[in-house]
């Protein structure tokens, strides 16, 4: 299962549904009931430390 945020596209409201990728469910808004969209955004991801890039692996002389 997967979560995915949505806004009311009455009163604005954010919030989070959780269902399968494959479903395409239509959702209303849990405060006024109004249908909601999905909301599309970036995350940023960061990597720190070591073991994330093909140079870290290779051996040091």
């Amino acid at each position: 299962m997967a979560r995915y945020d949505y806004k009311c596209t009455e009163c604005g409201t954010m919030f989070e549904v959780e269902h399968p990728m494959s479903a395409h469910p239509k959702v209303s808004c849990p405060s006024c009931g109004a249908p909601a969209e999905r909301i599309f955004d970036t995350y940023g991801i960061e990597f720190k430390g070591t073991g994330y890039y093909n140079t870290d692996q290779k051996n040091k002389k």
